[in-house]
């Protein structure tokens, strides 16, 4: 690859692929005119451009593509110290190139940090997904073209290769090959590290590597940050957090997410870099993600997250109420011809929790105005029969709306309430 400058019929700087003089063999030029073919097929912002191609005078096949001036992604989120966040965001977009390739017939069958550039577009971060030379047309193939992998070898880039790609036994691979990588590029992305040491590649004799990766599951990303504390301190700090944020940060949906990227079985894994990226912005939405079973424990954690403020209204409208029909139920029940009277309290209690159960809601959110607009609503329909009653919890409503600056919301509660309870303080007086 050269970098060369282009003077028609724009001036601008480009990236120069062009094979050198006595290194053209059958496979490596069957590869270069693949790799030319499918960066011209495709178009997406992810994936670096083709803007010509040809050859030299002598015959040397060339192409002339989008020059990215970038850094590797991973160097580049630690160069500028991305948050786990901004990282996630930045290889979904990774995900909907490669998943813009599969659409295709394209497989990488080579991602890497090196070869997704990040470049900045309006001061925002862009990557790049480059060097398609090892990429796989899964289309139909024409009769002259010929498949230059081998039976018996492997391409690809030690730490990020799936398990099929080094296993020819295993047989053909898919896209789930580039959805293995793409895991791997996560866990560099959380953790600094690869899944698997690329250094014992170099040291195990192939049967040694086929069996590892066959038989053996890498670290979780929180359990291998939080196993090399000698360098936890310096990988928080490139991701702007504390050592033990970020083990709690990786541990839980982000360890599940990342694992089901690496599972050796590829059936296991997630189908497509498009189901992967849609886990991802589940995670970032507070979501529950489908890599991890969900227990219902775990769903309402996720609810929580995902309305922090609706819940922390509704938390104290219920022990405010609570504690009022607590008092109530004590003070009733003392009384025996007024145990029905309790029982309408604990009925109305009843119909608050309902409101607060996210499957009671109107629509996917629950908002605090929608929680107090029910409640209101629930003391009409629970207490009609318990005129003094319901002034009282009326009273309390109108309490709350009053403190959140909801005043005519507090208003068309408290005025009814004083008006019941004033005829009350009638009835009584005129008994007297």
């Amino acid at each position: 690859m050269w970098l060369a400058e282009q003077h028609a019929p724009l001036q601008r700087q480009v990236a120069l692929k062009i094979i050198k003089t006595g290194m053209c063999d059958a496979d490596l030029l069957q590869r270069f005119l693949s790799e030319r073919q499918s960066l011209a097929i495709m178009s997406h912002p992810a994936i670096a451009k083709v803007f010509d191609a040809g050859a030299t005078p002598d015959g040397q096949p060339y192409f002339v593509m989008e020059y990215v001036p970038g850094l590797p992604i991973t160097t580049y989120c630690n160069r500028h110290r991305l948050k786990i966040r901004e990282r996630l965001q930045l290889f979904i977009k990774v995900c909907e190139g490669v998943q813009h390739a599969h659409q295709k017939a394209i497989i990488h069958r080579d991602l890497k940090p090196a070869n997704i550039l990040v470049d900045e577009i309006d001061g925002q971060p862009a990557p790049r997904i480059i060097d398609f030379g090892l990429a796989k047309n899964v289309a139909p193939q024409l009769a002259e073209e010929t498949m230059f992998t081998q039976a018996g070898c492997f391409v690809g880039t030690p730490g990020f290769m799936s398990p099929e790609q080094v296993d020819s036994s295993s047989g053909d691979v898919d896209t789930r090959t580039d959805v293995y990588s793409l895991g791997a590029v996560l866990y560099a992305l959380l953790t600094d590290h690869l899944p698997f040491d690329a250094e014992d590649w170099k040291k195990k004799p192939l049967h040694e590597l086929l069996r590892h990766l066959r038989e053996d599951d890498p670290l979780p990303p929180s359990t291998r940050v939080s196993s090399h504390s000698e360098g936890l301190k310096g990988i928080a700090e490139a991701r702007g957090t504390q050592p033990q944020q970020l083990v709690t940060q990786l541990h839980g949906d982000l360890d599940w997410i990342t694992m089901k990227a690496l599972e050796r079985d590829r059936s296991r894994r997630y189908g497509t870099p498009s189901e992967l990226a849609t886990d991802v912005e589940r995670y970032l939405h507070s979501q529950p993600v489908t890599a991890r079973p969900a227990s219902k424990a775990y769903r309402m954690r996720k609810y929580i997250g995902r309305h922090r403020v609706a819940v922390a209204v509704t938390a104290s409208l219920i022990l405010l109420l609570a504690g009022f029909a607590v008092a109530q139920a004590i003070q009733l029940r003392r009384v025996t011809r007024e145990r029905d009277r309790a029982d309408r309290v604990t009925d109305f209690m009843t119909g608050m929790f309902q409101v607060s159960d996210p499957s009671e809601s109107r629509g996917n959110t629950v908002t605090a105005r929608e929680i107090l607009d029910r409640s209101a609503n629930q003391i009409s329909q629970s207490l009609e029969k318990d005129p003094e009653l319901r002034a009282s919890m009326m009273g309390v409503m109108g309490t709350v709306y009053r403190n959140l600056g909801l005043y005519p919301q507090a208003q068309s509660l408290l005025r009814p309430a004083v008006d019941i309870k004033r005829a009350a303080l009638g009835r009584k007086i005129r008994k007297l």
